[in-house]
């Protein structure tokens, strides 16, 4: 008599599972992996997230950044990882190469696990080098019409929702911008406060210090309201006449691979959640424009990232972007 053939296959599948999928998790230390060069916003958020989750796991979480392809290259290096311990700290630019890149190496819902939002959606910030002799986005956007193609924006990179952001503003203000793009926002960071670049979209956080020793100057938040983390007297994009439907917005959140177990997806979530919800952290992300701490589960954040990656896939169409090789 031939044995029972889903006994034999649920045998069989147990034979050929990691080992680490049959001990309590994690088993030894774990990595998250940075899309982007270190210094930016989502290098400083990950690094805070790592202490909590260090001491609430039990085991060391490491932060290693892989730059470079608007954030391919990690996102394909934790989709190919085996070892059960890998994580990918993903953003809006996750959701913008599902239809920038029609051939990605991988498929960016299928492929991955959600585990936790990290920094809720808040508000970009436009900042200009202070010797840019404009003090409002209506000053910016005559300075543009009067000189097309030669006011330079800086960008993490070709795709990512710093570089669409300069986008929209440029097709809806009916201006020319030059797109200045960068590996990550750290070096773009330095070069917009050298003078180098004129002007870039990024958060709060990461333009701080910019602003506070006069670098820089901001002129608008592209939230659909002024953000309460930001100053009540700088006004959102969408202020501005005729850029009433600007609306852009940035975000940090953990991926795993697909074959991580529930179990243990579970597991990081409440570490997630416990993490984010304490006092600094949540100063941290008050200036990346995240009011609330978040508090999805993995189903709800996966429902997110299904949204954004429709809502980005219009903006990309758009603005005409596409490409054929990351």
């Amino acid at each position: 008599m031939n044995p029972n053939p889903i006994r034999r296959s649920m045998v069989l599948a147990a034979l050929s599972a990691p080992a680490w999928a049959a001990a309590a998790w994690p088993t030894k230390p774990v990595r998250i992996v940075l899309p982007f060069a270190s210094g930016g916003s989502s290098d400083v958020v990950a690094r805070l997230l790592a202490d909590k989750l260090t001491a609430s796991l039990g085991k060391p979480v490491i932060i290693e950044a892989k730059p470079g392809a608007n954030g391919i290259i990690a996102t394909e290096a934790v989709f190919r990882s085996t070892d059960g311990h890998t994580l990918l700290m993903t953003s809006a630019a996750h959701a913008i190469n599902a239809s920038l890149y029609p051939k990605l190496p991988y498929d960016s819902l299928r492929d991955f696990a959600p585990v936790s939002m990290v920094a809720s959606p808040g508000p970009l910030v436009l900042a200009v080098h202070s010797g840019l002799p404009v003090k409002n986005l209506a000053e910016l956007i005559e300075l543009a019409k009067r000189e097309p193609g030669t006011l330079s924006y800086a960008s993490a990179g070709i795709g990512n929702v710093l570089h669409l952001a300069g986008e929209m503003l440029s097709q809806q203000a009916g201006v020319q911008l030059l797109h200045v793009p960068y590996k990550g926002a750290a070096p773009a960071l330095n070069d917009l406060a050298g003078g180098q670049v004129k002007m870039m979209f990024n958060s709060a956080l990461a333009l701080a210090p910019m602003v506070k020793d006069g670098r820089v100057r901001l002129l608008a938040q592209t939230g659909d309201r002024r953000s309460a983390a930001l100053p009540s007297t700088l006004p959102t994009v969408a202020e501005t006449r005729s850029l009433g439907g600007f609306q852009i917005s940035a975000w940090f959140g953990l991926l795993a691979p697909a074959s991580l177990p529930s179990a243990a997806v579970g597991e990081l979530n409440a570490a997630c959640v416990a993490a984010l919800a304490q006092p600094d952290m949540m100063e941290k992300l008050a200036l990346l424009g995240s009011a609330e701490p978040a508090k999805q589960t993995p189903q709800e954040f996966g429902s997110f990232l299904s949204a954004e990656i429709g809502r980005y896939s219009q903006v990309v169409k758009s603005a005409g972007l596409k490409l054929d090789q990351p």
